[in-house]
């Protein structure tokens, strides 16, 4: 079945829906699921159907990669082709799947060498405010 992510056919389509809008909610956070369902219209509604369904639901919950690694891929894949709008939305669900600063700081170094200098540097710049939006982390106290 198109859009079971076990290949299996055992899913329904509404049930890739319901659990593409889990992993969605989960890793881009209720506040922005909230806020693309509230702006919704009947023009792309469909849109939105299709990228919960296929895109949060047959492919972020398959068990072939973990999250951090679909979020590693995710952001390369948007530096690569310029998609600078959705990067800092990816650059936060990155962070909740467990990416760290150093590791955002290694692919967008590696993106400048396979992707193209300009394009890692604006990725640089939306990195610097996304991640500057984050509290400060904690220092481990002296043992």
């Amino acid at each position: 079945m198109v859009g079971d992510p076990d290949g299996d056919g055992s899913r329904t389509l509404d049930e890739v829906h319901a659990a593409g809008m889990v992993v969605r909610r989960e890793v881009l956070g209720d506040a922005h699921v909230d806020r693309a369902t509230a702006a919704t219209t009947d023009l792309d509604r469909d849109f939105q159907e299709l990228i919960t369904r296929y895109a949060w639901g047959s492919i972020w919950t398959r068990t072939g990669l973990d999250r951090r690694s679909r979020s590693l891929i995710t952001l390369t894949a948007l530096v690569a082709r310029g998609h600078h709008e959705e990067l800092a939305m990816h650059l936060r669900a990155a962070r909740t799947n467990g990416v760290t600063v150093e590791e955002i700081k290694e692919l967008l170094l590696q993106t400048a060498i396979y992707c193209g200098v300009p394009d890692a540097n604006t990725a640089f710049r939306i990195a610097r405010e996304v991640l500057s939006e984050e509290p400060a982390e904690k220092e481990a106290p002296d043992a």
